[in-house]
């Protein structure tokens, strides 16, 4: 607890001497994230994959290094239009010659508390927000991602200060203590019990909090959309990185007179693209607890009179490499684990509907889901799929890739969330967006100074009207 302190001491002294550093220096700082990146690509991909057991290093390439580069380099063409000051209407006749602005302002060091499932991804991404923003980090990395940590605590140095960026790796206890330090605002990626605990802890020193936290998010395939096409989507995005995903698919809804049409589309579409789960390619459970957890959601499914399918055939799960295959899960019932709980795994559960009320219904029922995935060339149901049913974000006719969207903003809702990071908005969630009024020489104020007269009646009565 005192090397963390030290270090918000460290951050914070500077901050104070420098509150609202240049454009220059903004970019300076976004150019020194994406040197360490694409400098030590090689070595990142190589610890992420011991953390994992195995991931694959074109997963980790395409979903980590990729999208974070992106982002840093949306964000060097954008800053300087965001750090602008903005012109505001003045409201009322009361004030002729005044005027309003708004200026986006750092907040000074932002304390991020980042998940184990896509760690670079998820870091750099909301460092460039940082950043842009003016501010300061510290990262307090997950207890699965030891070996990056380490790697990134040791190069981070050559890039930028601890003063500027400071990488803390989880030894036990660490997090619930980095969650106490009075930041200007914390960002938590991660469970929803972490999350409220989190959010408690922030609470002590009235530390603002944007949450990002996953959730149940649902598939629905309009029975007259292509069901080779939505299998297709769907099941590329339940395999990659083995379903460990916050925003995948966790159930999905299909016609109820399409449901082994579906199951043996999902079945040929495996044995073409995941023919094989000892292959590198396909990506392990990054622990024995996670596992045993999947394996218990399988047997409990079981023993509870549903329908199991292994769509890899006769590929059995491997604890030892901690590798499972990509399951359907059928004909379940609401006392049964995996409707009840994120997956998180290479499970999907397949729910028949008949009418789309039911699946609102059914979706409303439950917590607000970080994603929503509609699949139909029906405009005015895709529509009815978005205005009611709640979500953090919607990608139609595929899935995930609304979170991959520089200029979408990314983010939760009640139980999946709160707050946004992306773009613009990740620059203005860690800005203080500062209201300034500027006074005339003339204030109209003069003619509502008590005493009250009947000068100050007529003026009131004035605006009175002028608002009727």
């Amino acid at each position: 607890m005192s090397s963390m302190n030290s270090i918000l001491d460290a951050q914070r002294a500077p901050h104070r001497r420098e509150p609202d550093p240049s454009h220059q220096d903004r970019c300076r700082d976004l150019r020194a994230l994406k040197r360490l990146l694409t400098e030590n690509s090689d070595a990142i991909i190589d610890a992420i994959c011991q953390d994992y057991g195995n991931r694959s290093r074109h997963e980790t390439a395409f979903a980590e290094l990729i999208p974070a580069l992106d982002t840093i380099q949306h964000t060097l063409g954008h800053v300087r239009g965001w750090m602008k000051v903005r012109r505001r209407k003045v409201d009322g006749m009361m004030f002729p010659g005044a005027t309003n602005t708004v200026i986006p302002q750092p907040l000074g060091v932002v304390g991020l508390i980042m998940p184990w499932n896509f760690p670079v991804n998820l870091t750099f991404i909301q460092l460039a927000s940082v950043f842009a923003a003016g501010n300061r980090a510290m990262v307090k990395m997950s207890e699965n991602s030891v070996a990056l940590s380490r790697l990134l605590i040791e190069i981070a140095p050559k890039y930028l200060p601890t003063e500027k960026l400071a990488f803390l790796e989880e030894t036990g206890g660490v997090g619930i203590e980095f969650s106490k330090l009075p930041f200007d605002l914390i960002i938590f990626t991660g469970s929803g019990q972490t999350g409220r605990a989190v959010m408690a802890s922030a609470s002590e020193n009235l530390t603002p909090v944007i949450l990002e936290l996953g959730g149940k998010s649902p598939a629905i395939i309009d029975p007259r959309y292509p069901m080779e096409k939505a299998v297709e989507r769907i099941m590329f995005a339940k395999q990659f990185n083995a379903g460990q995903i916050c925003t995948n698919v966790d159930y999905v809804f299909v016609g109820s007179n399409q449901v082994d049409e579906f199951s043996e589309a999902a079945k040929s579409w495996t044995s073409q693209h995941v023919p094989d789960i000892a292959s590198n390619d396909y990506t392990s459970i990054i622990d024995d607890v996670a596992y045993e957890r999947l394996m218990d959601t399988l047997q409990d499914a079981t023993e509870k009179g549903a329908t199991v399918v292994n769509l890899c055939g006769d590929q059995q799960p491997n604890p030892s490499e901690r590798k499972i295959p990509l399951y359907l899960v059928l004909n379940t019932t609401g006392d049964m684990m995996i409707r009840k709980r994120e997956t998180f795994g290479p499970l999907l559960m397949v729910l028949p509907y008949d009418d789309p009320g039911e699946v609102i219904e059914y979706v409303n029922d439950g917590p607000t889901p970080l994603a929503l995935y509609p699949f139909t060339n029906d405009n005015a149901l895709a529509e009815r799929y978005i205005s009611e049913i709640p979500s953090g974000g919607v990608t139609i006719n595929d899935a995930l890739l609304h979170v991959i969207q520089h200029d979408l903003p990314f983010g939760g809702q009640g139980h999946s969330g709160m707050g946004h990071y992306h773009g613009k908005e990740g620059f203005d969630a860690c800005s203080k967006l500062r209201p300034i009024f500027h006074q005339t020489r003339f204030s109209g104020l003069k003619f509502l100074s008590p005493p009250y007269g009947k000068a100050a009646s007529r003026v009131l009565d004035w605006l009175l009207k002028l608002k009727s």
